[in-house]
């Protein structure tokens, strides 16, 4: 694999912008970056790869994490996202961002934020894994939706803040362990290149790199993609967090059915109409997601059946209406009423614990380069994210790597050489589309939620072979790049994913299917270490 650039452009010839700190990504880690460092005095520039509704935010449906209500407690939330995390959570990454949680949430409150209350009282839910209620949320599930609003509005009106939608970052622009920009491409497929004194990567996560996945097209890993090209250090690469229940019908887009909707109550039964959790965890439905995943992977083999299903029908449907009314909406697109109809879900792919390693204040290994929100491991997760910590990490860390950001001087030169080799046009051809959905199709089959040696091996293989011939396809496309970032990330997971012999948290191998004491660390590594050649 290439350590540098994939793209080529002679940059004297390319058009170029000059903000201060320019961050790549546009929800709720790089909109408080932004917000943080525009703040801080800081012209800032965002860069979105489509419309700010495209991020993994946008689409969140269960809440925010955070402790505000009785009962509750900083050492309890500390507690469970410890316990969750299997082991390998830093417990001073978890203190302090758990800690700092309040103040931002408040924070987004007093930006005009609408959490759901009732007699002046913000509601609190329960979700899996948690010992307390503590998930805020927004129109019952469209929290998501609510804290983009939020945050969007926000930097629209500052004064400092410019958002560049459908532009998309090919490539960090960097020297001697530096980074001094970006290169990117519009809408029209024209090239243009962005200087900035400190680049902070909210890129979002992976999902898009399995065939069953929670998150839009664009969650391709291009941040974590860029980054390894460029020299970043990674980290926790196996860690894929599966959501248990996604939507499943044949031919049907997936579409995420809320932990919170298990958190007021609702059952999982196979096709027997058998409840089958209790079987396998004391806590039930409320078993950390990796548990209920693996579960329900095993119902679907006992019993023969491609799904098993969510059953609400014995809550209150007025309750439920008024607390789901989105995935309310989309099941009934379907013809399925959720307070009278067994919900048919799947596992899918959901959400990455690993990414781009930083420190607590976003900071990468390479100067002038910082990552925060779901691209970024900041060790907060360990082998398994508690549910709704992911939007809590986002607002604490986007705001600390936007803090961060104001107080990097300017590198004093800006060097605008030839990027890239340009490869030889010859017979080579690359159809994407089939690429991508054979990368899709193996990433799931073989590299899963259930692994093995030897199904990890031939993946590990097939991926090298892919990535010699893609290489040699000359590059000119956003399309072309984004494939690259797949493969990419693909051989990163992977590669981690066969290191680790053992069985942990979301990273489960029926050969070796105990957790270890020995393997109580985390891996690090750079794109030489997956390197084919």
């Amino acid at each position: 694999m290439n350590r540098g650039y994939i793209y080529h452009a002679e940059l004297r010839k390319v058009p170029a912008l000059w903000p201060e700190v320019l961050v790549v990504g546009s929800g709720v880690a790089g909109l408080s970056a932004a917000i943080a460092a525009a703040d801080g005095g800081a012209q800032v520039m965002v860069l979105a790869k489509g419309t700010v509704r495209d991020s993994n935010t946008y689409h969140a449906q269960g809440g925010i994490a955070v402790v505000l209500g009785e009962g509750d407690s900083i050492e309890k939330h500390v507690n469970d996202t410890l316990e969750a995390g299997a082991g390998l959570c830093a417990a001073a990454a978890v203190e302090s961002i758990v800690g700092e949680g309040p103040e931002r949430v408040n924070e987004l409150i007093s930006w005009g934020a609408n959490f759901d209350s009732e007699n002046g009282r913000l509601m609190v839910g329960q979700e899996g894994a948690h010992s307390a209620r503590r998930i805020l949320h927004a129109e019952g599930d469209r929290t998501g939706m609510e804290i983009q609003r939020a945050l969007s509005e926000r930097a629209g009106r500052h004064p400092q803040i410019t958002v560049l939608e459908s532009v998309f970052a090919l490539d960090l622009l960097h020297d001697e362990g530096g980074v001094w920009g970006v290169i990117a491409m519009d809408s029209m497929g024209d090239l243009l290149a962005v200087y900035a004194r400190a680049v902070i990567l909210a890129t979002g996560g992976i999902g898009h790199v399995y065939r069953e996945s929670t998150n839009p097209d664009t969650a391709t890993g291009d941040g974590i993609a860029m980054a390894a090209r460029a020299g970043a250090v990674l980290e926790d690469m196996e860690f894929v967090q599966f959501h248990p229940t996604t939507l499943y019908l044949a031919g049907v887009r997936r579409h995420l059915i809320s932990e919170a909707v298990r958190g007021e109550g609702a059952y999982l039964v196979n096709t027997y109409r058998e409840r089958f959790m209790p079987g396998y965890d004391r806590n039930a439905e409320l078993a950390p997601r990796d548990v209920v995943s693996r579960a329900i992977l095993s119902e679907m083999k006992r019993t023969n059946s491609p799904h098993v299903y969510l059953d609400m029908r014995h809550l209150a449907p007025e309750l439920v209406l008024k607390r789901f009314p989105n995935i309310a909406a989309t099941c009934a697109r379907y013809r399925l009423d959720i307070t009278k109809d067994l919900v048919p879900v799947r596992p899918a792919a959901h959400y990455f614990m690993g990414g781009i390693k930083t420190d607590l204040s976003g900071r990468t290994s390479m100067a002038r380069l910082l990552a925060c929100g779901e691209c970024a491991a900041t060790e907060l997760h360990g082998a398994n994210r508690l549910a709704s910590n992911s939007l809590l990490e986002g607002l604490v860390m986007g705001s600390r790597a936007g803090r961060q950001a104001c107080g990097m001087a300017d590198p004093g030169r800006f060097p605008r050489n030839v990027v890239g080799e340009q490869k030889p046009d010859g017979d080579a051809e690359l159809v994407n589309e089939d690429m991508e959905a054979s990368l899709r199709a193996m990433m799931w089959r073989q590299v899963g939620m259930v692994r093995n040696g030897e199904p990890l091996a031939s993946a590990d293989r097939a991926l090298r072979y892919w990535w010699r011939y893609v290489d040699s396809v000359p590059v000119h496309t956003a399309a072309d790049v984004t494939l690259r970032n797949m493969l990419t990330v693909a051989r990163f997971i992977t590669h981690a994913a066969l290191l680790r012999e053992e069985s942990r948290g979301a990273h489960y191998r029926t050969d070796f299917p105990k957790t270890s004491e020995e393997w109580r660390r985390h891996q690090c590594f750079r794109v030489e270490d997956v390197d084919s050649d």
